[in-house]
């Protein structure tokens, strides 16, 4: 897999683009949160690991820039449960708490 993960923030998205086709994972800004909404990995990508590179290089700009998220895509919910390592980044829906 070659690649790497981009914040479109234009989309609210974040992308990795193989060749010719594009996964993304949308997002929204919410409560001082980055609130993942939504993955997508075209079928010609699948079991290439692109979701999970995907969930990570989105996980890794939240944790550089600061940001808290919301997992409430399934996919990248299940990410973090299997990565320990991003639990830290995660807040409840609704926002950080003070």
């Amino acid at each position: 897999m070659s690649g790497d993960v981009k914040n479109n923030a234009a989309k609210n998205r974040y992308e990795l683009t193989v060749g010719d086709a594009t996964a993304v994972v949308e997002y929204e800004k919410r409560d001082g949160a980055i609130v993942f909404t939504h993955t997508e990995v075209p079928e010609s990508m699948a079991g290439q690991g692109i979701g999970s590179a995907l969930a990570r290089g989105a996980l890794e700009d939240a944790r550089s820039s600061g940001q808290k998220v919301v997992p409430v895509c399934p996919f990248v919910a299940k990410y973090i449960q299997r990565h320990p390592e991003y639990q830290d980044l995660v807040v409840a829906e609704g926002g950080p708490s003070t």
